[in-house]
């Protein structure tokens, strides 16, 4: 008996077969992070155990070639357990340690919150980060004592912490550990804008060269005193200062326009320099103020914030007109672009190439409208000091077995 074809063109099926699809994806995605989390969790615990136990102290200094070696041999198809991969386990326990109350002991699992690929389930960095550190800094204290509702605070910032640790992937951990290994606030800071912009690791890197962590949130700005506090925080945190518009290629002699042009020519860079959220609207957007138009340098939307955002761009130095033809452009953008219910107070953005903090201050106290003033940079990002830039042997002899593995690898 010959078998038929079947052929359904059913909208249902094809329907069908779409959910299932993206349900399949669904669970690729949710078991790729679970056993991404799990893997972190052990090595979190093993550096725990080496440092719990004092290990190096106890059995000497070649111990961690000697658990090397061990485990290699108990479990023969792993690839996990080189002396340098061992070091970064115990570093990256050392590293977040401080930020995390009663940490387990040896042969204890720590309390895992779930996992979930979700970024918008994280929490906001910027309603993390005070109580981060007002948490490390009562954890210095040697005669701490906590009431119940400290204790819960204390739980549910740990918690996140760890959530957060888990969801990045292990080869990110070791970027931030080399880069960050003295300072856990930066580095949870590091955390978080990987799992918020989906960095890769050579965005991660990149970012991290240009001092993004120190440039954060530094704009001088009004907002505390010109937008509602649910909002003012966060809008600071979007802010930099100096912006790095390195990426133009800019070295000789400029113009506005041609800065203007040359950023809006590079718009993802620049985007990805402003920050999470923002959407190009226009350049020079045209505006009817009463019987003359006016013309907007740059016209952005934050997602994020639900506002426009008028930016200005100057070559020179900040004067105090500045701030009054950018208040007017954003008066001109609350009046004609913004619709009520769904946009909140337009936000201005000026970045000049240099300015003068307290004349700036005086012209941001002057103003009822949000400004932030920001510089910005055409030179790449250097370190200030040269030393620590070059490798030491030290640091020579921890890279080479991992190099020596690699290369075995692609044999």
């Amino acid at each position: 008996m010959t078998r038929k074809s079947i052929n359904i063109l059913d909208n249902d099926y094809f329907g069908w077969i779409k959910e299932l699809s993206s349900r399949y994806r669904q669970s690729q995605i949710k078991a790729a992070t679970k056993v991404n989390a799990e893997m972190l969790r052990f090595y979190w615990e093993l550096g725990r155990d080496i440092v719990s136990l004092k290990a190096e102290s106890k059995w000497g200094s070649g111990f961690i070639n000697k658990l090397s070696q061990d485990l290699k041999q108990y479990n023969p198809e792993a690839t996990c357990f080189s002396p340098t991969n061992l070091l970064y386990m115990k570093n990256f326990y050392l590293l977040y340690q401080p930020l995390l109350p009663m940490a387990p002991q040896v042969g204890e699992q720590m309390a895992l919150p779930e996992i979930t690929p979700q970024v918008g389930e994280q929490m906001p960095l910027g309603s993390v980060r005070p109580k981060v550190q007002q948490v490390a800094g009562q954890l210095t204290g040697a005669n701490l004592q906590q009431s119940a509702e400290e204790s819960n605070l204390l739980q549910t910032i740990a918690e996140r912490i760890m959530r957060d640790l888990m969801a990045v992937p292990w080869g990110h951990h070791k970027v931030i550990i080399d880069k960050c290994s003295n300072d856990p606030q930066k580095a949870l800071f590091y955390i978080r804008q990987t799992i918020e912009n989906g960095w890769s690791r050579s965005m991660l890197l990149n970012f991290i060269s240009t001092d993004l962590y120190e440039r954060h949130g530094k704009a001088l700005t009004n907002f505390s005193r010109t937008l509602p506090a649910e909002t003012s925080d966060l809008a600071q945190e979007l802010t930099k200062d100096p912006y790095n518009f390195a990426f133009t290629g800019i070295t000789g002699r400029y113009n506005e326009r041609l800065l203007k042009d040359t950023l809006l020519n590079n718009i993802t860079k620049f985007l990805v320099e402003l920050g999470t959220g923002f959407a190009y609207v226009g350049k020079e957007y045209r505006i009817q103020v009463g019987e003359r138009e006016q013309f907007i340098d740059l016209l952005f939307y934050n997602l994020n914030l639900s506002c426009y955002v008028v930016l200005e761009v100057k070559i020179g130095r900040f004067e105090f007109a500045d701030i009054g033809q950018l208040g007017g452009y954003m008066v001109a953008c609350n009046h004609q672009l913004k619709k009520e219910g769904r946009d909140n107070p337009t936000i201005g953005l000026l970045i000049c190439k240099e300015k003068d903090k307290v004349q700036a201050q005086y012209a941001l106290e002057s103003s009822t409208q949000p400004i932030a003033i920001s510089e910005y940079d055409l030179e790449k990002f250097y370190p200030e000091k040269i030393e620590g830039t070059i490798p030491t042997i030290e640091e020579l002899e921890t890279l080479l077995p991992r190099m020596m593995e690699e290369e075995e690898r692609n044999v």
